[in-house]
């Protein structure tokens, strides 16, 4: 039975197919950059050292590359090979293990750089290709679909990061840092995570969370967040307290310990509350605090809702900047 006119053949499907990974690694290859960070260690007999490899890719022509934070957080220095095996030492501009991604800087021009797209427009099912070095093999391309949008994962520092996007796409070690691209070669993620021994589970952080977080570490060098001074634990709350206080939240952060002097001290918050709300918001875990304490809010007075013997207690709280502090 011949084929209708307008059903497209299985041989012209796969054509298709292939034509736009070809055109997508070709545009973005010559940006993707294969990055040693070597770690200096000491023993009682000598200094050593050790190197760490991973992936980046150059989104500015005069040299500054995007790769994930713990590629290179740490590092006594950064070695940076192009596609055309060139070399240079990189300048680490800032990292932000909370999102796992960092920028380095390589003192040339003029070099291939791959746009950002825009990851909000990204759709289940729709064609990327990851771009890497994995086990040191340069600019190794593989193929697969969005799995999943808007997954949360917990980088190496602990905390959740949200929004990001889960591929089939075959990632290795090594692959970290490097580009997920849809096929008209626009970088939509940062390849950052497989999950073990899963076949087929990566994931990437989006695009625009990489700009965002880029465009602060090119102008102050670091992300700024809030901190309250916290130790805490998730809890459930019993029903009866969340009807009684016509709370929107059926658990809570019960406050196991307060750092003397911090904003939480200052606001009188006591160990053995348990937080249900931050400004305007319901708060349920560690980490609704976390994306709460946004950098809008350090130095403003805001409303932090506890529950203290059954009954709601709002409090005025000034949040301080995160990297004063390792707590909420």
């Amino acid at each position: 039975m011949e084929p209708r006119p307008n059903q497209v053949s299985e041989a012209e499907a796969l054509d298709a197919y292939s034509r736009a990974v070809i055109s997508a690694a070709e545009r973005v290859s010559p940006a993707v950059v294969r990055i040693d960070a070597i770690q200096r260690g000491r023993t009682v007999h000598a200094v050593t050292s050790r190197v760490g490899s991973g992936s980046g890719f150059i989104f500015t022509p005069d040299g500054f590359i995007l790769t994930n934070s713990h590629v290179v957080h740490g590092a006594a220095a950064i070695e940076v090979t192009l596609s055309d095996r060139r070399q240079f030492l990189a300048d680490l501009i800032g990292d932000d293990p909370e999102t796992d991604l960092a920028v380095i800087r390589i003192p040339a021009s003029g070099l291939a750089a791959a746009p950002l797209g825009d990851s909000s427009r990204l759709r289940v099912g729709q064609l990327v290709v990851a771009i890497g070095n994995p086990y040191g093999f340069q600019c190794t391309v593989t193929a697969g679909v969005i799995s999943a949008l808007g997954r949360s994962f917990r980088a190496e520092s602990g905390r959740l990061i949200d929004e990001v996007i889960q591929t089939d796409a075959a990632l290795n070690p090594g692959n970290s840092g490097g580009p997920l691209v849809t096929a008209r070669g626009e970088v939509v993620g940062v390849n950052t995570a497989v999950v073990l021994p899963a076949q087929g589970i990566c994931f990437a952080i989006p695009s625009n969370t990489a700009k965002f977080v880029a465009g602060q570490l090119l102008t102050a060098g670091r992300i700024r967040r809030g901190s309250l001074g916290v130790g805490g634990q998730n809890v459930p709350l019993p029903q009866g307290i969340v009807r009684f206080n016509r709370l929107t939240v059926d658990s809570g952060i019960l406050v196991v310990w307060v750092e003397p002097g911090s904003p939480a001290a200052r606001a009188g918050v006591r160990e053995g509350d348990v937080i249900v709300g931050f400004g305007d918001r319901g708060v349920a875990t560690i980490d609704d605090l976390h994306r709460a304490l946004t950098d809008q809010h350090i130095g403003v007075r805001s409303r932090l809702t506890v529950i203290r013997h059954a009954e709601t207690v709002a409090l005025e709280v000034i949040p301080e900047e995160s990297s004063l502090r390792e707590s909420s």
